[in-house]
């Protein structure tokens, strides 16, 4: 799997770029934050063909350029958990209106239900449901290639905050301790925001976890 990486708007999410391979052009992208022109600059610049956006929760910095991307590639599909869906259409639950900005898409494409296998572009993932961010919060995980994408489930020694509508602290520090943390040490775990981390770091330091 090649991994790129880019760092979006002014909360800083991380926003990836996935393909099977350098000699490949089909591609997903992990979120797509709030500003999406250097996300988008990147996969014109590299010819990119993005089949699918994979959402892992429904908060605005990780959701608002879906809307550019679904204008300049039509048949592209948004992936989501079907309890983080209804944040999608609406600017009270994706938490825009806090930053006095109405942000609404149209509803998701494909909707996640339950735990198990994905492939796009060529590209096998293994979705965990993590609530406790958000409600329908998931990772993406390839044991192939020893990664997780993990949004604001967990951080380089640090969780994601649980104190906004649908957060719940002791749920997510269950989801991490029962989805995450059993993974391989050698893991590599690419969070939302921040440096990227390992199962084995967040084991041995997060103060969170202990």
């Amino acid at each position: 799997m090649l991994i790129e990486q880019v760092v979006l708007g002014v909360f800083e999410t991380n926003s990836y770029i996935l393909r099977a391979s350098a000699e490949s052009k089909d591609c997903v992208v992990v979120d797509t934050g709030l500003d999406a022109g250097p996300l988008m600059n990147m996969l014109a610049a590299k010819r990119l063909n993005p089949l699918a956006i994979l959402l892992t929760h429904g908060h605005a910095d990780h959701t608002k350029g879906i809307d550019d991307l679904r204008q300049k590639y039509p048949d592209i599909l948004v992936v989501m958990h079907k309890d983080d869906a209804p944040m999608l259409t609406s600017p009270v639950r994706n938490m825009s209106v806090l930053a006095k900005d109405i942000i609404t898409h149209e509803p998701a494409d494909i909707l996640i239900k339950q735990e198990g296998p994905i492939e796009y572009a060529g590209l096998k993932l293994y979705v965990l449901h993590t609530p406790g961010h958000t409600p329908g919060g998931v990772c993406f995980y390839s044991e192939d290639d020893h990664v997780i994408f993990v949004g604001d489930t967990l951080f380089h020694n640090g969780i994601g905050r649980t104190d906004l509508p649908g957060g719940n602290h002791d749920q997510l520090i269950e989801s991490i301790k029962s989805k995450l943390i059993p993974l391989h040490d050698k893991t590599v775990v690419y969070p939302g925001h921040g440096p990227k981390t390992s199962i084995k770091e967040e084991k041995q330091f997060n103060p969170f976890l202990a």
